[in-house]
């Protein structure tokens, strides 16, 4: 994974994450290389997965708000009937 997708701190999170998995999940020891290296492949492999469903939601919810705007805007209209 290029190092600029995800802060160290981050990272270094996540591969205690797979470490705490790994030993209180599967009663086995991971080292940090080891979660370090799971951790590249599973971004690897499904992390676009994840990274499109999280678009999907944001445009569902940019869709929404433009819905929300649109009948706020409706609202504000006031009546006219087109005659002097």
């Amino acid at each position: 994974m290029p190092d600029d997708i995800l802060t160290r701190e981050t990272r270094d999170a996540l591969v205690r994450t797979i470490q705490a998995y790994c030993q209180d999940e599967l009663d086995m020891e991971m080292g940090n290389m080891d979660a370090g290296f799971l951790l590249d492949h599973l971004s690897e492999t499904m992390g676009a997965a994840y990274y499109n469903k999280g678009l999907q939601d944001a445009g569902l919810l940019f869709a929404k708000k433009a819905e929300d705007i649109a009948d706020e805007l409706y609202g504000l209209e006031k009546p006219w009937s087109g005659r002097s």
